[in-house]
């Protein structure tokens, strides 16, 4: 079930994005409707946000037309994806996912206080931002796009991230301070396939096809 979720989390399109190399924020754009498909959010406070499913940007956009062309016509917990560009913190308790540009790194604090147990996942690619309290933050390996997560900030926003989600991320940190690493489990090391940048959004047909679910046609 674990390497199924890799693939799907990694390998998120299909032949359409093999023509050329995908770009940073096409990857980006891929695994922000990839966490939504991964994390519940309490039964009463998902269903006080509306009919619809925000996915929001906080600052300067740095996806452009890619995140909508991604999220076209997509549904979340049964919901339509709707895309939100916001200029201030306090419209982000409205939203499912805040992605927070790095052009509000300096604003970080004020940002998250302003979310406090509102049950919005943070994701954001601001250096040290899952240990500054954000959820989820992206950070590239060579020519990967990996993320961190904070387990320990999402519970407390009585987010549930899936088991399998956990087992993907480069870093989980569960407590302020401690880091545990997602490929040990007990003595036994986790394999996941060695998947480069281009990969995230671009598999073999046949491989992660049936799994897609964005720029598919």
């Amino acid at each position: 079930m674990a390497l199924a979720v890799a693939w799907v989390l990694v390998g998120v399109s299909c032949l359409h994005a093999q023509q050329s190399k995908p770009t940073e924020y096409q990857v980006k754009a891929a695994y922000l409707y990839n966490f939504g498909r991964f994390v519940k959010w309490p039964p009463g406070l998902a269903a006080g946000k509306g009919d619809s499913f925000p996915v929001c940007v906080l600052g300067r956009d740095p996806f452009g037309s890619i995140l909508d062309s991604t999220l076209a016509g997509e549904a979340l917990e049964g919901k339509p994806v709707v895309i939100r560009r916001i200029a201030k913190p306090q419209d982000a308790p409205d939203c499912r996912i805040l992605f927070v540009s790095s052009t509000e790194e300096n604003h970080l604090k004020e940002i998250l206080a302003a979310i406090d147990q509102a049950g919005v996942l943070t994701v954001s690619d601001i250096p040290g931002f899952s240990r500054r309290g954000g959820m989820i933050q992206f950070v590239v390996e060579g020519d990967r796009i990996r993320f961190e997560i904070n387990l320990a900030t999402a519970e407390s926003a009585k987010l549930v991230l899936s088991s399998e989600l956990l087992k993907v991320a480069a870093a989980v940190r569960e407590m302020l301070g401690l880091e545990i690493d997602p490929y040990v489990q007990g003595s036994k090391p986790f394999h996941l396939p060695e998947t480069h940048m281009d990969e995230h959004v671009g598999q073999r047909r046949g491989t992660a096809v049936s799994m897609c679910r964005v720029y598919c046609p």
